[in-house]
């Protein structure tokens, strides 16, 4: 059996057999050379091996940069004497033999790209000596758009290859699709985060100018400290860089916005932090505890509120952190609280408490969503837990 028939066999059943066959035997035993008896079972390994190390580079998208990384492994994989990977406007690379041929394969594909259906074709060579005779091409598309092409070569026509380029085509616009989720993520992350740093409000900022202007010529030594006090938070809430932060880093902002709304506010404003120093280090979305510390500000200074006494705790809790923020504010309907964190109050209502509670939910999973305690004149008390380590999260 040829490379591409095993190509084939390998992609049809390699999730069912070879993958739970790996699984067992690693979990019995390491894995030895020996262990590996007929050729299928051998095929299966190389197969899904060469496959694993293919894929990291097209889940960056299709590039040309991706492609030549990957084109190597695709080729072993169909078991073919040249592939060649393009996008809608250009060969994005070849590898293997007749690397001649790349003047023309952008017109022999057009109908591809065109219509999104596979074709197979002779190659028309002049050189005699060339081994690539025929070809099969098969659109890479994502989500009913052709992004691209791959094309496999061969000596003769052959049956087999077509369907094993048809099913490395499908595995590498599965890779695509990925990518392209992956993107869809970084995005929303970003749009959210633009949401968060809107909520900065612009009142905020005017009247933490405004306190620091009344300390110019009464207290200039705490003029100073409060600007460098918001030079260094603004400068935070905007960086540019990294999903993630530390605990550490989030309270260190959280304390420099306390600092000058308790400019403002004076003796009315009581602050209370409690903060276990082995917690510090925990990974946490970027902008996650700020807007939960303004909200218990807005909430225990709202209407004739003469004083208000905030809470702030980040204890050790085994696997996890638990970050609690209470204050003894108006407090909240729990009916109202909960269409707002259902996305129902409105476009200026609870922004940040829903913000925040969809993304914890979306980096650790539903149990890690906000638990908010609260009823109307009850002050609020908002919990949030978070894994000690979590893969992918990672401060910076």
């Amino acid at each position: 059996m040829t490379g591409a028939g095993y190509a084939v066999i390998v992609l049809l059943g390699a999730l069912l057999f070879g993958a739970g066959l790996l699984t067992g035997r690693r979990t019995a035993r390491p894995l030895r050379t020996s262990d590996v008896g007929t050729p299928v079972e051998h095929a299966t390994f190389e197969t899904l091996h060469t496959a694993s190390l293919a894929a990291p580079p097209l889940r960056a998208g299709l590039t040309e940069d991706s492609a030549r990384k990957s084109a190597r492994r695709l080729r072993s994989l169909l078991g073919t004497d040249a592939l060649c990977l393009t996008d809608r406007e250009r060969i994005l690379v070849w590898d293997g033999e007749g690397g001649h041929h790349v003047e023309h394969v952008m017109e022999q594909v057009a109908d591809v790209l065109a219509t999104g259906r596979d074709t197979a074709f002779r190659s028309d060579c002049d050189d005699l000596d060339c081994p690539l005779r025929w070809a099969v091409a098969v659109p890479l598309t994502v989500d009913h758009r052709v992004l691209g092409a791959l094309i496999a070569y061969a000596p003769r026509e052959s049956a087999v290859l077509a369907r094993a380029a048809g099913e490395v085509a499908r595995w590498v616009c599965v890779q695509l699709e990925l990518a392209e989720l992956d993107r869809s993520r970084t995005q929303l992350i970003e749009a959210e985060i633009r949401a968060l740093r809107a909520q900065i409000s612009p009142h905020f900022i005017f009247n933490s100018l405004a306190a620091i202007a009344s300390f110019v010529r009464t207290d200039p030594e705490q003029a100073r400290e409060l600007l460098l006090e918001f030079a260094d938070f603004t400068r935070y809430s905007f960086r540019s860089h990294g999903d993630f932060t530390t605990l550490a880093d989030e309270l260190h902002s959280i304390d420099q916005y306390l600092a000058l709304v308790r400019a403002r506010f004076g003796e009315r404003l009581s602050v209370t932090l409690q903060v276990a120093p082995e917690v510090l280090p925990v990974a946490l979305p970027f902008l996650c505890l700020q807007p939960l510390v303004e909200n218990a500000v807005k909430h225990g200074l709202e209407g004739a509120v003469t004083s208000s006494r905030i809470t702030i705790s980040a204890l050790d809790a085994g696997s996890e952190a638990e970050v609690v923020i209470e204050d003894d504010g108006i407090g909240m309907d729990p009916e109202r609280l909960r269409h707002i964190l259902r996305g129902e109050g409105g476009r200026s209502t609870g922004v940040g408490l829903l913000n925040v509670d969809e993304r914890l939910r979306q980096v650790y999973g539903d149990d890690y969503g906000l638990v908010i305690e609260t009823g109307i004149g009850a002050g609020m008390r908002i919990t949030v837990r978070l894994p000690k380590y979590r893969a992918g999260v990672h401060g910076s």
